[in-house]
């Protein structure tokens, strides 16, 4: 039996391809890892009810959310890292004087601060998760929300990181930018799950292909970019394997000794 080791995999771009399909190639890798006798946990941009039917298909149950700032392992929340209210609601302000609408994100659900509005459509329907955001201007009240979508085009978030030093700002789609608390990411989310653990660094692995994941790449002992990720997040990783579609996750994990 092989030391137990701890996989990490990104979604969009990694575990699912650009169609949001996964192959059955990878599903059927994460179950020989588990079978191995490894833990597979998922590190992720998106909020954990947006990926509900990938845990159930995959029966995973430990996951990275909102870029770090929600972990959950087996089940249970070991670390939740909230935004900073006070300056989300300024920016929120300021946001609308541009025609630039925010999406605030708990846990549960994701609400709008605007009725309606192209960009927010355009983008969250990329992410085929089959739900919209509704409107309610004040779901940002007493409770903790661990990331908000700010909605501007390219370029334009750099006023708001000129202006909100509690905030990370990171691009996820031409019309939109995750909001995060500052110095969050998934490396440090991973962190709190591997120490939990104590898994050695050496039997960390992560799998990710995207401007999110570029802390994570680089702070995991054996980190693996897909085929279709960029250059500078190619050579932030330790390995390259194959593209999401061409069964790039099994490729990874036999090029790394795991499969």
């Amino acid at each position: 039996m092989n030391e137990k080791s701890i996989i990490f995999f990104d979604i969009d771009g990694t575990l699912l391809t650009h169609e949001k399909q996964l192959p059955q190639s990878a599903k059927e890798a994460v179950f020989q890892l588990k079978k191995n006798g490894h833990e597979v946990a998922i590190a992720t941009g998106r909020a954990p009810f947006m990926y509900e039917d990938l845990r159930k298909e995959l029966e995973i149950d430990s996951y990275v959310s909102y870029n770090g700032q929600y972990v959950v392992f087996k089940g249970e929340v070991i670390y939740k890292n909230p935004l900073n209210i006070l300056a989300l609601e300024r920016l929120a302000e300021t946001a609308l004087l541009n025609d630039h609408p925010i999406v605030y994100m708990d846990h549960e659900d994701m609400k709008a601060n605007v009725v309606e509005h192209a960009f927010i459509q355009e983008s969250i329907q990329t992410l085929k998760i089959g739900r919209f955001p509704t409107h309610d201007p004040l779901y940002y009240k007493d409770r903790d929300l661990f990331q908000s979508l700010l909605f501007c085009q390219e370029g334009e978030e750099k006023q708001y990181e000129e202006i909100f030093e509690d905030f990370d700002f990171v691009r996820w789609h031409p019309l939109s930018v995750d909001v995060l608390p500052k110095g969050g990411s998934k490396a440090r989310g991973i962190a709190k799950m591997t120490e939990k653990l104590g898994i050695a660094k050496s039997n960390q692995y992560a799998f990710g292909d995207g401007e999110n994941d570029m802390e994570m790449l680089t702070a995991i002992y054996n980190s693996v970019a897909m085929g279709n990720a960029e250059d500078h997040i190619k050579a932030a990783a330790k390995y390259v394997t194959k593209s999401v579609d061409e069964d790039g996750i099994v490729h990874g994990l036999q090029m790394v000794g795991l499969l």
